[in-house]
């Protein structure tokens, strides 16, 4: 597909639904992006069971529970806000 853009062309070619780039450096970013997307689903399950878990379980789940939070908005998984939101309804339900 060559689609004009400002007096340019753009370097991608369609093969069935998907985009393929051309320039080497837009083929690594692709590959980084699918990558931390599939790290980034996992963490977020195992952030999603943790809380669950947490949430009827013992003091050590929820410890974990709250070490996964930090670690996910240290990381940029989640807003540092919906961490906070998150352990203080632990700790709540926890009294």
């Amino acid at each position: 597909m060559r689609d004009k853009f400002h007096g340019y062309t753009t370097a991608l070619k369609v093969t069935g639904d998907q985009l393929v780039p051309n320039l080497a450096s837009a083929k690594k970013n692709m590959r980084k992006s699918r990558a931390a997307a599939v790290r980034n689903r996992a963490q977020k399950s195992a952030l999603r069971t943790a809380l669950k878990r947490a949430s009827v379980g013992t003091a050590e789940e929820k410890l974990a529970a709250v070490k996964l939070l930090d670690r996910a908005s240290r990381k940029g998984l989640i807003h540092r806000n919906a961490a906070a939101r998150h352990k203080s309804r632990l700790a709540k339900a926890g009294k």
